[in-house]
């Protein structure tokens, strides 16, 4: 049963724990509220600013699971008040573990910063959950995908999109890539795994059954990726990855040698990428 009463202390006192560079907000100068201003928490939420003051108010709705669980995300709560949260608005919370979705609050803090850097946040499994700004760019923005093509993996074999952001001579050491990672993932997670059931919609395809009859593991890609990027051109990009272990999220963050033309490029982009992609739709690597 929902508690309407301490649903909206808890998310009063949230907000106001909240400062606006702790989400990657400018803090600007004519600030007097302490923590964040609902109609910023509303945005971080995907939500309308009525909806979420009605919350605080109790006297909102009840709100969904997934309502509720993009509240939890853009409060940047940890696991334990993301449960809290749940139970709150009278739902069992997620389950934890490799299958949740739920970024933890220092990945979060870390990808709010990086507001000039190509970065993502991606399951055990290539699904992107968060992106920056010039990641959306660089990549298209791919987080808001669903099923199957939610994974970079299926798509690379399913969509011929996919593959069109990378040089030809490369697709096929990335094809063994994506292939070894999925069978490390089905045999850490098991058969009835979410990585199995991708193995399985995949099958049917020539070009994985290449690849995944061969059994390999541990086939890593190359240190510097390169893209084909189909506004700023060629890139060369070095990958760092962080790792949440408790969920095993990955941080992805791409940079460029500073003075490279691959900088010049990935500079360009920051300034130019977000109309340009709007016009062109998604780049092909997020196909």
């Amino acid at each position: 049963m929902m508690d309407r009463a301490a649903l909206a202390e808890f998310l009063r006192l949230r907000r106001g724990a909240l400062q606006p560079e702790d989400v990657g907000l400018p803090r600007g100068q004519r600030r007097r509220t302490e923590g964040l201003r609902r109609e910023e928490v509303a945005v971080l939420c995907s939500m309308s600013t009525d909806y979420y003051a009605r919350l605080e108010r109790g006297t909102g709705p009840h709100p969904s699971e997934q309502m509720t669980a993009a509240i939890a995300q853009g409060l940047h709560l940890s696991i334990d008040e993301r449960d809290h949260l749940f139970r709150l608005a009278g739902h069992h919370p997620p389950a934890r573990g490799t299958t949740s979705e739920h970024v933890g609050p220092g990945m979060l803090r870390i990808l709010d910063r990086l507001v000039d850097t190509p970065a993502e946040i991606v399951t055990e499994l290539g699904e992107t959950l968060r992106q920056t700004p010039l990641g959306r760019a660089l990549t298209g923005d791919v987080a808001q995908r669903s099923g199957p093509a939610r994974s970079l993996g299926y798509r690379w074999f399913t969509d011929p999109e996919a593959q069109a952001a990378y040089p030809p001579e490369e697709r096929l050491l990335l094809s063994r890539v994506y292939a070894a990672g999925l069978r490390e993932v089905v045999t850490l997670r098991g058969p009835g795994s979410h990585a199995a059931s991708l193995v399985d919609a995949l099958r049917d395809d020539a070009a994985f059954r290449a690849v995944w009859d061969r059994h390999e593991v541990g086939i890593r890609p190359p240190e510097v990726k390169r893209f084909l990027h189909p506004v700023v051109g060629a890139l060369e990009l070095a990958c760092q990855t962080l790792l949440d272990t408790e969920q095993s999220h990955r941080m992805l963050v791409y940079t460029a040698v500073p003075g490279s033309r691959s900088h010049e490029r990935l500079q360009l982009l920051a300034v130019v990428g977000s109309q340009d992609m709007a016009a062109v739709g998604d780049a092909p690597g997020s196909h």
